[in-house]
């Protein structure tokens, strides 16, 4: 027997109006957003391997360990970078090296300078979730959909309409003194 407001609804029906209601309230607010873009290896001309550059694939929200699209379609956050042109630097270390050469391929893609980059961010799979009860940080328990929001720590699980809901409000009305 159900109550007068009937069955309960699916958890992930649930998650989808969510992601859905977290964008319209982020594009509502005209909150920074920044640009989602894919590392691209360009095919070698004449044999001669040509740079790296990355390929503007919209925009997104970051929400900590979580990108979310204007879509509601949901990304595990991955590399991030200020898109900047190439200096002719010193580098002493293989790290730094890689990161300046991220940067100069955002620019090389034809996203604009100063832009924030986020890549190598695998999408979230909401079938996958149902399935096989995670895709990325995003976590199923067969009630509850939760995020992982320290991925070292197994155990740091958030309720994901709490965290979207915290995470949300930080960019909608961020703290005074943050911007």
């Amino acid at each position: 027997m159900t109550d007068a407001t009937g069955p309960a609804p699916d958890p992930l029906v649930r998650l989808r109006a969510t992601l859905a209601d977290a964008a319209a309230r982020l594009a509502a607010a005209h909150a920074r957003d920044e640009v989602l873009a894919e590392l691209v290896q360009p095919k070698a001309v004449l044999g001669i391997a040509r740079a790296v550059r990355m390929a503007d694939r919209g925009r997104v929200w970051r929400l900590g360990v979580l990108l979310l699209a204007p879509d509601g379609g949901l990304h595990a956050t991955g590399h991030v970078v200020r898109a900047e042109r190439p200096a002719r630097r010193s580098v002493l270390a293989a790290s730094v090296a890689e990161h300046r050469a991220w940067q100069a391929a955002a620019v090389k893609g034809g996203i604009a300078e100063g832009e924030t980059v986020n890549f190598d961010a695998p999408p979230v799979d909401l079938a996958e979730l149902a399935r096989d009860g995670a895709s990325g940080p995003v976590v199923f328990d067969g009630e509850v959909v939760r995020v992982r929001w320290n991925p070292r720590q197994p155990g740091a699980l958030a309720e994901l309409d709490r965290y979207l809901d915290d995470r949300v409000g930080l960019l909608v009305d961020p703290p005074a003194g943050s911007s």
